[in-house]
């Protein structure tokens, strides 16, 4: 992942990054450094392969942060994120490893990220990651992700 200061991609033809190592994620000032308040992403078609079988797999995130200096700009977001839908790696590894890039990215407050992984071979697995705990006064809302329940 490379990172940039400002709005590089915003506006621009930009081709998808053929992995997370190539894609680039940009931040902007926040107008608000003052206050304390959570921003969220929800990523409800995210994809990325089993790095065993080459198999697609799919996942709901939601990532909530409490924003210091920085936001991240959304349009190089959604294009790192859909980086990954060539990208071999586990769930667990997908999952931490966009909640870390963000976290070294915009040095926030606070960070969480939600990996809801859709089932295969039977089993879902969610993944959950937070960089600390969350500054005193911050109004966390629930990620309104309902667990898996299969038919029954």
């Amino acid at each position: 992942m490379k990172s940039a200061d400002g709005p590089h991609l915003l506006g621009q033809h930009v081709a998808l990054p053929a992995s997370p190592d190539e894609a680039e994620l940009d931040r902007v000032p926040n107008p608000h450094p003052d206050m304390i308040y959570v921003a969220r992403f929800t990523q409800p078609e995210f994809t990325s392969l089993c790095p065993v079988t080459g198999q697609p797999d799919f996942a709901h995130l939601v990532i909530d942060y409490a924003p210091a200096a920085w936001l991240v700009e959304s349009k190089s977001l959604k294009l790192y994120l859909a980086s990954f839908r060539n990208h071999g790696a586990f769930h667990e590894d997908c999952t931490i490893r966009v909640g870390k890039d963000l976290a070294r990215l915009l040095a926030p407050r606070w960070l969480r990220i939600g990996g809801y992984w859709y089932p295969r071979g039977g089993m879902p697995i969610d993944v959950f990651w937070q960089s600390g705990a969350p500054p005193e006064g911050l109004w966390l809302p629930d990620q309104g992700v309902p667990p898996y329940r299969g038919r029954g």
